[in-house]
């Protein structure tokens, strides 16, 4: 959410950012935001002009009771009476007017940051940069189901019987192989400076308003029927939330933490659900990482944290590249926001394994996250990026380790989580 001085100030800019990221259909929304504002804040300047008066005017009926003015009194007092009553109805007309406000806010995109490529869609994003060598065996890569299967690792005919599509289950060594990533990634981080944290799988609707954009919410969320809960999609939404209204002192930042968590996602929109694949699914693992620290840090801190993502990647043997995002593929409170890719022999190309993002202030302007400064509060800023998000992480982690004799190769790191086996047979 922008700050309402900005849109004063400067409403050229935002329309001109609006129209960067191509949603010219909400345009109108910052005229509509600006003759809302002045209507409340000419609201305000007559209710203060109000109270002024009833003070004047009770002060004046204190001293007519003291003459013994009784009839003069009682006519005063039905003129505090009225005001009182114009008041009261102002005061209505500011809740509604502030309330509309907030509502369009909320929809108008933040600023994007300079850096930002200009384009339509994820087809206009923009190689940063490459790590290893892709190189595709000279034996057939199987589908990374397929690969499964052969060791007994996955039951996705089960999951159809139990959860429908979108499910799965995994068994054995690839079960294990799953969690030994996260515990891998949760141990990397930490190595990192991090604390560990194990959050709630469920939030309030406030917190889910204050992490993403109404469009998100509609095509991630579930919501938990009869409650005021929603499954999270990723535990950066519990994650941010967990700093809500609270004031922190500069000498406590950077905040950051590194998460677990079970996810939920409905995957409304074009590009539905795997039948046979673990790629797009409603239920997946990841561990996570979210910052909060002052403004001017957040840039440094941004490509600090996909830096982890390409080292994790990087120490289990698996190319990867970095793509940043055009401004048609940011969401509504990114600031910038660079994708890691990693490669798949199968495929011949790059596909995503994580997302890290700035927001800037936006997160923390809607869920009253503050800075305690020496010459004032001031808004946090906040990042969250994908550590390792499996099973979609074993796609990559099959493909790539996978060995002529069909053996999966355990990359040294992973060994001490897989019972010290170098290898799957």
């Amino acid at each position: 959410m922008l700050d309402m001085k900005l849109v004063r100030s400067n409403p050229e800019l935002v329309k001109e950012n609006i129209k960067k990221k191509f949603q010219d259909e909400k345009l109108p929304l910052v005229d509509e935001v600006l003759e809302l504002d002045a209507q409340f804040r000419a609201s305000k300047a007559r209710g203060d002009e109000l109270r002024q008066q009833r003070n004047t005017i009770s002060k004046e009926i204190g001293k007519l009771m003291s003459q013994g003015k009784k009839d003069e009194a009682e006519e005063t007092k039905k003129k505090v009476a009225a005001i009182a009553g114009e008041l009261e109805e102002m005061e209505r007309k500011e809740n509604e007017m502030t309330q509309e406000i907030r509502k369009r806010m909320l929809v108008i995109p933040n600023i994007i940051d300079d850096s930002v490529p200009i384009g339509k869609d994820d087809s206009e994003n923009v190689e940063v940069q490459r790590f290893g060598e892709p190189a595709v065996p000279e034996y057939e890569v199987p589908y990374h189901t397929d690969i499964m299967e052969r060791f007994n690792g996955i039951d996705l005919d089960s999951a159809r019987k139990t959860s429908g599509n979108g499910f799965y289950y995994l068994m054995g060594d690839i079960a294990r192989l799953h969690s030994g990533i996260l515990s891998y990634a949760r141990d990397f981080m930490i190595d990192k400076g991090f604390t560990y944290c194990v959050p709630p799988f469920m939030i309030r609707s406030d917190v889910v308003t204050g992490v993403m954009s109404f469009a998100e919410m509609e095509n991630m969320m579930y919501k938990i029927e009869g409650e005021d809960l929603y499954l999270i999609g990723t535990s950066e939404h519990s994650m941010i939330g967990k700093f809500i209204d609270t004031i922190l002192p500069e000498e406590s930042l950077p905040q950051t933490l590194t998460s677990y968590s079970p996810c939920f996602r409905k995957e409304v929109g074009a590009h539905g659900i795997e039948e046979r694949g673990v790629y797009r699914i409603h239920q997946f693992e990841k561990q996570e990482m979210i910052v909060v620290c002052k403004p001017e840090e957040s840039m440094d801190w941004f490509h600090k944290l996909y830096s982890y993502t390409v080292e994790l990647f990087r120490s289990m043997e698996i190319p990867v590249r970095t793509l940043e995002c055009c401004s048609g593929d940011l969401a509504d409170l990114k600031v910038k926001s660079i994708d890691v890719e990693a490669w798949s022999p199968r495929q011949k190309k790059y596909f995503e394994v994580g997302s890290c993002s700035n927001l800037g202030d936006a997160q923390a302007r809607r869920l009253g996250i503050r800075i305690k400064g020496k010459e004032g509060n001031y808004f946090a800023h906040t990042l969250n990026n994908t550590v390792v998000a499996p099973p979609r992480m074993l796609i990559a982690f099959l493909e790539n380790n996978l060995q002529a004799d069909g053996s999966i190769k355990i990359p040294e790191p992973l060994r001490m989580y897989m019972g010290g086996k170098d290898a799957i047979r």
